[in-house]
């Protein structure tokens, strides 16, 4: 797992500007808040300021600058030393003020009770133990402290039909690399990515056509060694300590 992150910090996929320069942290975040409009409302970055946040999965540090910018007393926390060390680099080139460490979701170096707002954004579902590390979320909020975390949706159009139907179709057509090469015209995915779906595919097929590895695969990318997908009933009894569980869907 930290393997796969420490080599592909999440974002930097989206920018062939030069990591740790003022350009690739704007690109990042112009990227993610285009694509991913509903950010900034479900974390409501505007209301943190004066409270302690922990983000869990904190990868650049798109999402803990606008929390640092609102005046909040930022903890960002990430498996890998390649995301902290870019994390805090945004900071100290954008003059934010914030707190990084690594650490595991599943068992997090902070006393009980030590925060005002827990926030992860799609980290959580590629844990070993997602129960633990929400355990441990519960554990370091304060009494009437709040949590928000995105998880993938079971029934998201991006799982039920990009990835089972589209990307299982166009999976047989990197057997070729005429297919390959059409699948990067239709979908603008990098060839690099494809050759290496495409050097799964051949070395088991079976394995990596599996309901579970494909999964797996076409998240966050050819490698990436584990994602689940969750119904609303499930991620509700993932959270059932909690006081009030709401969702939403985006």
């Amino acid at each position: 797992m930290r393997l796969f992150w420490q080599a592909n910090p999440c974002g930097t996929k989206f920018t062939d500007a030069a990591p740790g320069t003022r350009s690739f942290y704007e690109k990042v975040e112009e990227h993610r808040y285009a694509k991913e409009w509903h950010i900034p409302a479900a974390a409501d970055f505007a209301s943190s300021g004066g409270k302690k946040v922990l983000e869990i999965g904190c990868g650049l540090g798109t999402d803990g600058a606008q929390f640092a910018r609102a005046g909040a007393d930022y903890t960002g926390v990430d498996l890998t030393e390649a995301a902290i060390d870019l994390a805090r680099r945004r900071f100290e080139l954008f003059d934010l003020a914030g707190n990084f460490r690594t650490a595991d979701a599943e068992s997090l170096d902070f006393p009980d009770a030590s925060f005002d707002f827990v926030y992860s954004h799609g980290v959580l579902h590629h844990t070993p133990d997602t129960e633990r590390a929400v355990r441990e979320i519960h554990r370091v909020l304060r009494p009437g402290g709040r949590a928000v975390v995105m998880l993938y949706h079971r029934d998201s159009y991006n799982y039920r039909v990009n990835i089972r139907l589209f990307r299982r179709a166009g999976a047989h057509l990197l057997r070729t690399e005429r297919g390959l090469k059409l699948v990067h015209q239709l979908t603008g995915e990098p060839v690099e990515s494809l050759r290496e779906h495409a050097r799964s595919l051949k070395q088991d097929a079976g394995s990596y056509l599996a309901a579970n590895e494909f999964l797996n695969q076409h998240t966050d990318g050819a490698g990436n060694p584990l994602a689940r997908v969750y119904s609303r009933s499930e991620a509700k009894e993932l959270f059932k300590d909690f006081v009030e569980v709401r969702t939403a869907l985006h």
